[in-house]
């Protein structure tokens, strides 16, 4: 009987962390070697950083956008900075918090995280900002 203190997940012997991006190659043919995080702290790093990362460019091209629309605008170059910090913003807060959740599942169950995950929770997280966007103005 495995008592669950003794179930833990270490890194093999040898193992540094990755340094960021660390993405690597998944297609079955390729040659280059998976990567995975083991830490919690280096989960909740790798999540917050790919988030900054990802709000960033959708909340710039969003305000770059709307000064193409409204050139006349006097404060529009304004906006758009604003627009960018205030992602950056969100994406501090919203990176953290799924960074943790996703350390807590993973040690939870002893799993190691491949440096993708991180990657893909942050565009999840940028597509529920995208979908929570839109109104529902006319009702269902």
């Amino acid at each position: 009987m495995v008592l669950a203190s003794e179930l833990r997940l270490t890194p093999p012997p040898g193992y540094t962390t990755p340094p960021f991006p660390s993405l690597y190659n998944p297609h079955p043919s390729s040659t280059s070697q998976p990567k995975f995080l083991y830490h919690t702290s280096d989960a909740i790093r790798f999540t917050l950083l790919w988030t900054l990362i990802v709000y960033a460019g959708f909340h710039l091209a969003s305000g770059v956008y709307g000064l193409i629309l409204r050139p006349s605008r006097v404060g529009a170059a304004g906006f758009a900075v604003i627009f960018t910090l205030v992602g950056g913003i969100e994406a501090a807060l919203a990176g953290s918090v799924v960074g943790v959740l996703l350390a807590a599942v993973y040690s939870a169950g002893y799993f190691e995280m491949s440096t993708w995950i991180p990657l893909v929770w942050a565009v999840i997280n940028v597509l529920v900002l995208v979908l929570s966007s839109f109104s529902l103005q006319g009702g269902l």
